[in-house]
């Protein structure tokens, strides 16, 4: 091995130290609780050193919450493949998207739960697995739509929010520790992203009108724009 390859793979080494020492402290303490000298002291190195890594505490956050949403995206597309059937597939995302919660607790507190991250939603052009992993997931629902399992008026957009929306309580809730030791929180969410499908297929009225992160597309637009991605 080189020079240039044994650095790089050193320097790698670092990096992946002070992501790994981050998390931990940021979801232990708080985001807003921990400074770059913490996450130094964390590895034993020098404040100064952080920063020739990262810029800023916020780098930080923003590298950790693109390997949570790799993460994410790669379960979402083994899911999907797995399941032909456009609305088992629909089902079947949208536990899975409960299923990362308990895997990777860590990152989805801090891509999800905790409130004094940087806002992702301002951000969202630095994670391009977000607006290709989101399309997919709304062309799943436009094709549940087209096959007939909701009505063929169903925003699938909103639709997509909607069940977004039902599968995130649960997770957070078990996340948070809020269900009794006997409970089962696989089954609440099983339940919950049910019964919001069931609302849907009953062509329940929604009332929420969604805005697509930059990039993201509406499947009824395709006509127009070919592709959903930008």
């Amino acid at each position: 091995m080189g020079s240039k390859e044994r650095q790089d793979r050193d320097r790698q080494a670092v990096r992946d130290q002070i992501l790994a020492a981050a998390r931990d402290l940021f979801v232990t303490n708080g985001y807003r609780n921990v400074s770059m000298r913490k996450i130094a002291e964390r590895i034993e190195y020098s404040a100064a050193a952080i920063y020739g890594y990262f810029p800023s505490k916020d780098d930080i956050f923003f590298a950790l919450a693109e390997e949570g949403f790799a993460l994410m995206g790669r379960d979402h597309e083994r899911t999907v493949a797995a399941e032909p059937d456009p609305l088992r597939a629909v089902r079947a995302m949208f536990f899975a998207y409960h299923e990362f919660a308990r895997q990777q607790p860590q990152y989805f507190e801090l891509m999800f739960v905790d409130r004094s991250v940087p806002r992702l939603a301002e951000q969202w052009e630095r994670f391009p697995v977000v607006i290709e992993t989101m399309n997919d997931a709304i062309a799943t629902v436009q094709r549940a739509i087209d096959a007939g399992a909701f009505p063929p008026e169903t925003d699938a957009l909103a639709a997509f929010h909607v069940l977004w929306a039902a599968a995130h309580g649960p997770a957070t809730i078990a996340l948070c520790h809020r269900l009794s030791p006997d409970e089962d929180g696989d089954a609440l969410a099983r339940d919950v992203i049910d019964a919001a499908i069931a609302g849907l297929q009953a062509g329940t009225r929604l009332t929420f009108v969604p805005e697509c992160p930059h990039g993201a597309g509406h499947p009824r637009d395709e006509k127009e724009h070919p592709h959903v991605v930008s």
